[in-house]
């Protein structure tokens, strides 16, 4: 019997269906106990659960999906109301939030449970590593490796995983267009022991590719810094967001990546 019950696998998806299907893919082929594996051993029934909340590309979205989810479509595109809303129609007893372009190691499931064995952990998340092997990425990786292990403070691109009970005890992700994650981790840390586990999962770099990695990552700083200092951050979401009709992390209109000014 697992320790902490069943997994929902939550995937909020904006017009990002390419990627979607590339890590549909994965979780069907790679995932310890996932559905190919289940279909091998005779049993009809998907395990872990997994719920794509969706906005956007209608079509795309699901040939994307072909079966391999169950599908959502909330009124809301941000991801804060995306993740809500597949954490709303979710069934397991632990949400693992997973970004539409992140591969989680093939026993992310089992490290998981492990991680939620001592009742005192309401959650956690994996170490974090770029898939591509570009050398910026690399070091912006080091460095995020030093931030998060001293703050605790761990992102979407890591894997956020929670016990139900405790995510909907706090009220979900709070309704703001970006920091939702780092919002969440400080209420959590608040609630009980939040772990990392140090096995990497994998992301996609191609917001930090497309923008510019630097100056992507001292965008990220920026926010960092007001967030810190409690100044709204807000103002800049649609700036992190890109284009609402396009993929998430498309390259920034006009070619300029200012922080200080930007509307």
């Amino acid at each position: 019997m697992r320790a902490c019950g069943s997994i929902s696998i939550v995937i909020p998806a904006r017009n990002d269906a390419a990627a979607l299907s590339r890590t549909l893919e994965w979780l069907e082929r790679e995932l310890d106990g996932g559905p190919i594996e289940a279909r091998a051993e005779g049993r009809e029934t998907r395990w872990p659960e997994i719920i794509v909340a969706a906005s956007g590309d209608h079509e795309g979205t699901e040939r994307a999906v072909a079966g391999r989810a169950r599908l959502v479509w909330p009124a809301g595109s941000t991801r804060a109301e995306l993740m809500n809303a597949g954490a709303a129609s979710a069934q397991g007893d632990v949400l693992f939030f997973l970004h539409a372009d992140s591969f989680p190691p093939r026993d992310a499931l089992a490290l998981v449970d492990r991680a939620l064995a001592d009742p005192r952990v309401v959650g956690g998340a994996f170490e974090h590593c770029f898939a591509e092997p570009v050398w910026s990425l690399r070091a912006i990786t080091w460095i995020n490796r030093v931030r998060y292990r001293l703050t605790r403070n761990y992102y979407g691109d890591q894997g956020i995983f929670v016990r139900a009970a405790a995510f909907h005890d706090l009220g979900g992700y709070r309704n703001v267009r970006l920091m939702e994650d780092l919002d969440l981790s400080q209420r959590l840390k608040r609630r009980g022991r939040y772990v990392l586990i140090h096995t990497p999962l994998v992301t996609s770099g191609r917001r930090f590719l497309a923008r510019g990695p630097w100056r992507t990552f001292f965008f990220i700083v920026w926010l960092l810094l007001l967030h810190t200092l409690r100044i709204d951050t807000e103002r800049y979401a649609e700036r992190w967001r890109g284009p609402a009709e396009l993929p998430p992390g498309s390259p920034w209109r006009g070619g300029a990546g200012g922080v200080a000014g930007t509307p």
